[in-house]
């Protein structure tokens, strides 16, 4: 089969402008609004947030995770003993990625992960359907599995062992705060002449530096 070609697709990319005026002094408190907006209209996926890892010896890797709060930085929920919470767990430095094609927008953003409390993901946990925290005890997430008959298995295991609706939260799953150290947001503008401003961080009483990059 021989590979489409892309060559043809073209995007008029004139959906809004990004000014600096705009800005709120915290990349946080700009990132949360660009949510909200998309939360607002409507579109597909709005919190759907690609989290880039690294092994302590470069090799990376990305996954599309959901953007569960905005609190100190990004959080989001995961299977620590997966591929990703074994890496954040040597690594703990990664890359964040959210989109909204329906805008041509995205906020890029580079920072250091850390554990949320127990409280916190318990809280968390707690409000999950009773099927996704069955799911939570069922998947090894990221190994190797015989066949779907095995995960299959796995579920009825879960379910036979807690019956009822109090399913605790297993003690290898837990949410990660992504803290920034730089935050890019991306507005998409004719004849690829994008606009980009980017925070990061800075010194003393200015806790944010705010520049245009080169589209």
């Amino acid at each position: 089969m021989s590979a489409p070609d892309l060559s043809s697709i073209r995007s008029d990319y004139d959906w809004g402008t990004l000014d600096e005026a705009d800005l709120p002094p915290s990349p946080l408190d700009a990132v949360a609004a660009w949510v909200g907006e998309a939360v607002a209209r409507g579109a597909p996926e709005p919190g759907a947030m690609v989290v880039s890892t690294a092994t302590p010896a470069g090799v990376p890797s990305s996954r599309t995770v959901l953007l569960r709060g905005i609190s100190g930085g990004l959080v989001f929920y995961s299977n620590r003993r997966s591929r990703k919470g074994r890496e954040l767990a040597a690594n703990p430095r990664c890359a964040a990625l959210l989109r909204w094609d329906d805008v041509h927008r995205q906020v890029c953003l580079t920072g250091t992960a850390e554990a949320t409390s127990d409280e916190e993901s318990d809280a968390y946990f707690a409000s999950r359907p009773r099927a996704s925290r069955i799911g939570a005890w069922a998947s090894t997430q990221s190994e190797v599995l015989a066949d779907r008959a095995e995960l299959e298995a796995r579920v009825a295991e879960a379910e036979a062992r807690f019956p009822d609706d109090d399913v605790p939260r297993p003690p290898h799953w837990g949410g990660y705060r992504i803290v920034p150290d730089a935050v890019e947001l991306w507005q998409g503008r004719p004849s690829r002449l994008h606009d980009r401003l980017r925070y990061r961080r800075g010194s003393g009483t200015q806790l944010w530096v705010v520049e245009r990059l080169a589209p």
